[in-house]
């Protein structure tokens, strides 16, 4: 998979800008090595026991065939977004479960709705704004004859979800249709970029009491495949108010910090000891991804397994689906297995691999000033 940035001209309007953040990430970057004598950052993630046993493994959604996945992120600030194209088309459901969603076309995924195919799906940046950025990935996907044959024209249908990352940066810079149309001219069969790209630049964690105690979250993703050929995938932007658990242990990756700056609070420990907290703002958060199989589903499948797969969010997520997250998750089946499927084994394993990216989007981020990564943390100690 091509990993495209954007490379800016300078300008009046927005060089002094830039050039803060710059400075602004290197001093970040320095005060990171500083806070503890001798440390230095680390440049893997931290080692732990898997979520799944080894059946799963590292193709990501991209495991799927005939999905291909595309980054864009821009240098102006930590934003993009990431699309998944599917040429030939696939089954589509949706399941929204947070309450501040910032959505397009999930209407149209209903399953008592006439269409039930679609060419893309966007994951983007820049709040309500960012959805601009699909009409970007409509014009890619038009220009190679892709879309919904409607004899005078090919119609692409490209559902979308934003998270909101305006906080982090000049929020006049967003994803724009420009946008869209370079990670979908990027976008490969290939292996899957995690972390601080695309749609997870400036994506964040534990908020829930506020961002001054939060951390980095990323892009993550994650794939099982079957002794069968069965394969399920998943691909996923973490920007939530909770904090990330890994389901193997139940402990902490990352979320609220404690009041040093450099240890875990843990927001359930400080939810059930009634701790004071401002509350989740809406529509700031908000955690979206894609889960895939090479099964073949009907619509009404689809939007079953979406919902399972919110299962392991609600596992590597603690708050998940609040107030103040507009939590949504997009399924595709491409139809490569003609066998009947087996909806319980496909949603119960889209909820693993959910859980898997989930936690690998944290653990690859790269941090940001005032929002410490994983790495960033266990650098410190």
């Amino acid at each position: 998979m091509v990993h495209v940035t954007s490379q800016p001209q300078p300008d009046g309007a927005r060089t002094a800008p830039r050039a803060r953040w710059r400075r602004l990430a290197l001093s970040s970057a320095l005060a990171c090595t500083a806070c503890s004598p001798g440390a230095t950052r680390a440049q893997t993630p931290p080692q732990t026991p898997p979520l799944v046993e080894r059946s799963s493994t590292a193709g990501g959604l991209t495991a799927v065939a005939g999905i291909r996945v595309g980054h864009f992120t821009l240098t102006e600030r930590p934003t993009g977004c990431t699309v998944i194209v599917v040429p030939a088309g696939a089954v589509a459901g949706v399941d929204v479960r947070g309450s501040a969603p910032g959505t397009r076309e999930t209407d149209l995924l209903d399953p008592v709705n006439t269409v039930s195919v679609v060419h893309g799906i966007l994951l983007t940046g820049g709040s309500a704004f960012g959805l601009d950025a699909a009409g970007g990935v409509m014009r890619y996907l038009e220009e190679q004859g892709i879309g919904f044959d409607m004899r005078v024209v090919r119609v692409p249908i490209v559902p979308a979800a934003v998270i909101y990352d305006l906080g982090v940066g000049d929020p006049k810079i967003r994803p724009s249709a420009d946008c869209g149309y370079r990670a979908s001219q990027g976008a490969t069969p290939g292996a899957v970029a995690e972390g601080s790209v695309g749609a997870g630049a400036g994506a964040t964690v534990g908020k829930l009491f506020g961002g001054a105690r939060a951390m980095k979250g990323g892009v993550g993703t994650a794939s099982i495949t079957l002794p069968d050929g069965l394969t399920i995938s998943a691909i996923v932007v973490v920007n939530a108010v909770g904090d990330v658990i890994d389901p193997a242990t139940g402990a902490v990756v990352a979320g609220v910090r404690g009041e040093d700056g450099r240890s875990l609070a843990d927001a359930r420990r400080l939810i059930r000891s009634g701790a004071t907290r401002p509350a989740a703002r809406s529509g700031e958060n908000t955690t979206i991804g894609v889960v895939a199989t090479n099964a073949t589903l009907t619509k009404a499948q689809a939007k079953k397994v979406a919902q399972m797969a919110h299962d392991g969010m609600a596992r590597a997520i603690s708050p998940a689906h609040t107030m103040g997250d507009g939590d949504t998750i997009f399924s595709l089946a491409t139809g490569a297995r003609a066998e009947p499927a087996e909806v319980t084994t496909i949603g119960a394993l889209a909820a693993d691999v959910m859980a898997e990216a989930i936690v690998r989007a944290v653990r690859a981020a790269r941090g940001l000033p005032g929002y410490p990564s994983v790495q960033d943390l266990t650098a410190r100690r």
